[in-house]
Parts: structure tokens; sequence; C-alpha cells
């Protein structure tokens, strides 16, 4: 089932003003009853916002769409006739920029390009996606359903074809698209940090017949060998969320992304309790 609700929208601006308290009580709000809001005035420029846009449907265009519909049909999926369930049907490449940049080695970017992207997002770990048209999008989904592993999301997404949807009380409901807006979504590591305050939330995207929706997702996330715990001021008589080090939770996530998060958390809660039994002398290091 899907819903039309009122999705919690922030203005950032104000929290310069005089509307600071009422705006910190939205993103609380936000954070703990949607783990999703989406930030308006926000300081991006808008004339970059929209050069990076046009620019990564351009680079779509030109160097990735001819790889894309090649993929379908070595899938065979560009004859689909029942639901596909393991299979996403998006166009993807990633950008690292810490700690060393990737961003000359991703082949067939134009100059103008790189130059777009190391202005919009430098510090981050970037996915640019792209979700074609699909002739039968009640047979596959752009995204499977799945939370975040890591921190704090930020994502640029296309204002004009929707397809990203989270999970509330059990329906499917439209992250809307905005123009010039900002889609921030908490993920797992913020789970954990706030022991279960703030959560992550499901999240997919579905596929359209009619337009190529863009998304550019900017990860910020914990450096890899940082120790994640629950924050001592919000832990009671137990903690309810594991301790571990992140780099141990993204080896685990790689291979389970597509399913419930709650056993990944019990996996690392009894991955702790295991060293924590282990002799020291018995550990081994890599």
């Amino acid at each position: 089932m899907e819903k039309n609700i009122k999705f919690p929208v922030v203005d950032l601006s104000k929290l310069n003003g005089e509307e600071r308290d009422q705006t910190m009580a939205l993103i609380n709000d936000a954070c703990e009853n949607w783990g999703f809001f989406e930030l308006v005035n926000h300081g991006l420029p808008h004339d970059l916002m929209d050069n990076v846009e046009k620019l990564t449907k351009e680079h779509y265009k030109k160097s990735m769409e001819q790889k894309f519909n090649d993929m379908l049909k070595s899938k065979g999926l560009d004859t689909l006739d029942t639901e596909v369930e393991d299979v996403d049907w998006e166009s993807t490449f990633y950008l690292r920029h810490l700690p060393k940049s990737n961003l000359y080695d991703v082949p067939d970017m134009s100059d103008e390009y790189r130059t777009a992207m190391k202005d919009f997002g430098p510090t981050f770990g970037t996915k640019v996606s792209n979700y074609p048209s699909c002739p039968k999008p009640e047979m596959i989904k752009g995204l499977r359903a799945h939370t975040d592993a890591g921190g704090l999301i930020l994502l640029f997404q296309d204002d004009k074809v929707s397809g990203l949807q989270l999970l509330k009380d059990g329906d499917w409901v439209d992250v809307p698209p905005l123009n010039y807006s900002i889609v921030i979504n908490l993920g797992d590591q913020l789970e954990v940090i706030t022991n279960g305050r703030y959560k992550s939330v499901m999240h997919r995207v579905v596929t359209q017949k009619e337009g190529n929706r863009m998304s550019i997702a900017s990860f910020y996330n914990p450096g890899s060998d940082a120790e994640i715990s629950p924050a001592t001021s919000l832990v009671g008589k137990e903690n309810e969320y594991p301790s571990f080090v992140f780099d141990d939770y993204m080896k685990l996530y790689a291979g389970v992304k597509f399913q419930a998060k709650e056993p990944r958390f019990e996996a690392m809660k009894n991955a702790s309790a295991a060293t924590e039994l282990k002799p020291t002398a018995a550990v081994e290091t890599f």
C-alpha cells in the first residue's frame, strides 16, 4: 500500500533566526519518527545543482546508457515477463573523495563534469545513479528495499521523476521530488550511536514507465577503524545496541544489504561478546 502523507521539510536558513528552536524540534521529530527529511535553503548554489544534474544526465546518455541496455539483454531483462527480485534496474558509478580521490579514474567523464562533482562533494563518497524508464515497473525495483549502513546520507534527487519511497508504519510513502532540495536519511550507525532513539529506515526506488530518474547520494560515514557504540548519555542499565568497529560492520553488511537490519546488529553483538570472552593471547591481528 502506498500513502501520500505530509513529508517533513526543513528550512535550514531558519536555524540562524528566531525560529531556531522550532526548526531544531522539527529535525528531531523527523529523526525520531521518519528517519528522513528534506532540506531547503541549505546554501548549495542552485546553479551548481543545475549544472551537476545536467552533466550527470548527459554523462549517462553518452557513456552509460548503452552499457545499461547491454546489461539488460545479458540478464534477459529486456523482455520482462515475470517478477525479478534479485536485480536492480539502475545504472551507477561511485566517486571516492577520501582518503584518496578516484575522480580521475572514472572513464569517460568530461573535465567539466569532474570539476562540477569536485565542487559538489569534495569530502564525501558518492553514488551516482540513473534509473531509466522501465516498460514493466511492476516486475522489478529500481533499487530493492534496504537501510543504509553508514552515518548520514545526503541525497540530491531528480525534481521531476519520482521513485524514492520509505517504509513508515507499514506503508510505503513517497519522498516527494522538490526543486533544489537535499534529502537527508539516517544510516545504521546513527541508530546505534543514539541507542535506537533515531532509527535507520527501510527505503527503495520504484521504477517508472516514463522518465530517467537521477540520484546522487553522498555518504557521510565513520572512518573504517572508528569504534561505534551507543552514546553513554543514552544508555540505560543495559546497552540495547552493540559496540563494534565500523569496518567489521561494513564487511557483514556487504553480503546482507537487502535483508533486515536487526540480525546485523545481533551478529555484531554476538561477535563482540565472543571477542570479550577470548583470551588476549589468542586474539589474531591481520
